[in-house]
């Protein structure tokens, strides 16, 4: 299956390629090196995913309201997090738990050979496809259930990216990782961290990265 193909970014103005290329340079000095990860973040057209009223504040370093109590990551953030799960390989075929507004997704998609996105919030999940409509991502698939029993149909994942904090790693997302896969989820309470999850022989290992604050991640569906 072909990665998605991103049409040309259009638009002037705080929409253009200009103010995007200005958003992968700052990404770069706080220290983002992949540049296939500074390559998808400038080619998806973040203000596509946000209000019209908070256009202007697309490619800052912010995370920005989306509705129904949920947020689009900081451009950074994301950047990091998939980042951190490629680590010098491929992502192959990627499980995201959260759609929300679909960026995410986006950029996922555009480094993957496929991507299913889960998202637990009907309403959100019918806006997120609207979102994408125009990018025409042909290797994303999306759909409405509890991201913590994963989607065991498509499994195993090689990658596994989780945008809702959790105290405790799910399960099924641990069983649904393919042999020498990778996980990356905000983990924790109050105090949250990045934490990487690979899948070895032996078992997982796990490792704690940098300090995030996360929605939590819940149970069940809306």
């Amino acid at each position: 299956m072909n990665r998605g193909k991103l049409p040309k970014p259009q638009g002037i103005g705080m929409t253009s390629q200009r103010t995007r290329a200005r958003m992968v340079e700052r990404l770069r000095k706080e220290g983002i090196t992949d540049e296939a990860v500074l390559s998808a973040m400038g080619a998806v057209p973040r203000h596509v995913f946000v209000e019209e009223a908070l256009a202007s504040r697309a490619y800052d370093d912010d995370a920005l309201p989306i509705g129904f109590s949920q947020t689009i990551s900081q451009p950074y953030i994301v950047a990091r997090m998939i980042e951190a799960l490629r680590a010098g390989r491929e992502l192959g075929k990627v499980l995201e738990i959260g759609t929300g507004c679909g960026y995410q997704a986006a950029v996922l998609a555009h480094l993957a050979s496929e991507v299913y996105s889960i998202e637990r919030i009907a309403p959100l999940l019918m806006k997120a496809r609207v979102n994408l409509r125009a990018l025409r991502l042909g290797n994303l698939r999306l759909k409405h259930c509890d991201g913590n029993l994963g989607l065991p149909e498509a499994a195993p994942f090689d990658s596994i990216v989780v945008a809702a904090a959790t105290r405790q790693v799910p399960p099924a997302l641990l069983q649904q990782m393919a042999p020498g896969g990778r996980m990356i989820l905000p983990f924790g309470t109050s105090v949250q961290v990045l934490r990487l999850v690979e899948r070895t022989r032996s078992g997982y290992i796990e490792t704690s990265l940098d300090a995030v604050r996360f929605v939590p991640m819940l149970v069940g569906v809306e």
